[in-house]
């Protein structure tokens, strides 16, 4: 069966950076566009990031774009999100995702002082 796993998540000053993961098993990883979301404290899911099968393309959410990387290792069945100057307004609990019925747990991320 699809399991992910998320990982990585902490507190973290504004400014600074975290790499979060998400370990895959249980179909075949590197068919599948991959993506992140994200829920806010008291908010709906956010859409954050997703990255093509192959690599071929990234995409993101304005509120992200030139802070945050999405990435992918098909040979171990990884993906990554690497964030970068991190604001307050990113604390949220980050799942990964295939398809539209298999998310992770979430890892928790909190960006405060």
């Amino acid at each position: 069966q699809v399991q992910l796993v998320e990982s990585g998540g902490a507190l973290v000053q504004p400014g600074g950076s975290l790499r979060l993961s998400c370990v895959a098993s249980g179909f075949i990883f590197n068919r599948y566009t991959m993506r992140w979301i994200r829920q806010r404290p008291g908010k709906g899911l956010e859409w954050v990031a997703e990255i093509i099968s192959g690599g071929h393309g990234s995409y993101y959410a304005d509120s992200v774009r030139g802070r945050f990387t999405i990435s992918r290792d098909d040979a171990t069945n990884i993906l990554y999100l690497q964030m970068n100057s991190l604001e307050p307004e990113d604390t949220a609990v980050y799942y990964c995702g295939v398809g539209v019925d298999y998310w992770g747990n979430g890892t928790r991320v909190t960006v405060s002082s």
